[in-house]
């Protein structure tokens, strides 16, 4: 293919998306994080981040950002098996061990590699991996690149998953799942999933990136939640972006795990190693996120307010107890009509739109965080009922 084809099917592409109101664009955010940001210089209330405690420009987050980087400077250098491990990045593991419960925690520079990187050097040719069917598109990766025999069951369905672990054939299984499902907001069935699990021999990884700091003892997440340990989730995956405010994942297991990982996760072995100024960062989030209980309260009495006032106004929710609150509107025009008329009325709620979600489920995805107040939710509210009466049915351009 000449590169003049190559750009012509290119274009080609991007119209074929734009005409299915399935377009993605960016909007420049002219703020820090916050329950209120401003956006093409007009303030919305942020109803769309995944920072469900508002940690990510607290105070003594922010300020041990900036003596981190006095003291460490801006980058780490090199990788982690280089000479980027710094001992900043030392005692986050070890705190995130203890915070975990696990023997021993290893530092990611992403969620995305993170999950690529361990599913990757555990399993390969002649290996079972088992995925529910809402997995985030990371673990789903993973899978996919790992050379092992790769299936997926029905979400949140144990029936399909023992059948399909039952299957003959298999070195070894591994089965992979969300703590929290990121666009649908409920939680995997993990003490069954466990026992399936260890009925048939198999690994059991949980990504916990939406659960850690909203769910269980001091924020400790899903294992918590249910009084899982890590015999039981030997594989734990947790992201520093969401609840903890800064940037980065970790891996929490067993000793054997985590050298093996070490040794063997491309992704950790090529990457350079998070900067040790945001190390510093995050254990001081870590610190606010184990005593943020009244944050956690909070943040569910506005969850509840939420549910209760889409009831009154015959919005019909997922059935989720976490943060992510979605409300299906169907068509992938109508979502972009009602996201457009939410900005008008002062509120960022993103449509989120297949292939991200399935076919005609588009979706206002809302996320509450414990920086918002009962007044923010309400006006939420009256605009969520405005945007739903205004949007129609009709297919247009949004």
């Amino acid at each position: 293919m000449t590169p003049l084809n190559l750009e012509n099917r290119l274009r080609a592409k991007l119209a074929e998306r734009q005409a299915a109101h399935r377009y993605r664009t960016r909007r420049i955010v002219g703020s820090p994080q916050g329950a209120i940001l401003q956006e093409g210089g007009r303030p919305l209330l942020n109803f769309c981040s995944n920072d469900y405690l508002g940690l990510a420009n607290h105070p003594l987050v922010v300020a041990a950002l900036r003596q981190g980087a006095a003291e460490w400077g801006a980058g780490s250098g090199a990788s982690h098996l280089v000479n980027g491990h710094s001992a900043e990045h030392h005692a986050l593991e070890e705190e995130l061990a203890e915070f975990t419960g696990r023997e021993r925690a290893l530092l990611c520079s992403t969620g995305y590699m993170a999950n690529i990187g361990v599913i990757n050097a555990l399993v390969g040719r002649g290996d079972r991996v088992l995925q529910d069917k809402l997995n985030h598109a990371s673990l789903l990766d993973g899978g996919l690149l790992s050379g092992a025999d790769f299936q997926r069951y029905r979400h949140n369905d144990m029936a399909h998953l023992l059948a399909r672990l039952e299957k003959p054939g298999a070195d070894q299984q591994l089965v992979v799942v969300d703590g929290v499902f990121s666009m649908d907001g409920d939680m995997a069935d993990l003490p069954a999933i466990v026992e399936a699990s260890r009925a048939n021999n198999a690994w059991l990884m949980v990504d916990d990136a939406h659960g850690f700091g909203t769910l269980g003892t001091q924020g400790r997440g899903t294992t918590d939640y249910f009084g899982l340990n890590q015999t039981q989730v030997p594989v734990l995956i947790g992201t520093l972006g969401k609840a903890f405010g800064t940037f980065g994942a970790f891996v929490a297991g067993s000793e054997t795990l985590i050298e093996s990982l070490i040794q063997f996760s491309r992704t950790y072995i090529y990457t350079t190693a998070l900067p040790p100024a945001v190390a510093a960062a995050t254990r001081a989030s870590l610190r606010l996120l184990r005593d943020a209980e009244e944050g956690r309260q909070h943040l569910q009495q506005l969850i509840t307010q939420f549910r209760q006032g889409c009831d009154s106004l015959g919005l019909a929710l997922m059935d989720s107890m976490s943060p992510i609150q979605p409300l299906i509107v169907g068509s992938d025009a109508k979502a972009m009509r009602m996201s457009a008329r939410l900005a008008e009325l002062g509120c960022w709620v993103s449509a989120i739109r297949p292939p991200t979600v399935p076919e005609g489920t588009a979706r206002l995805r809302v996320t509450l965080t414990a920086a918002h107040n009962s007044e923010q939710v309400d006006k939420l509210l009256e605009a969520l009922n405005d945007a739903a009466s205004q949007a129609g049915d009709e297919e247009v351009l949004p």
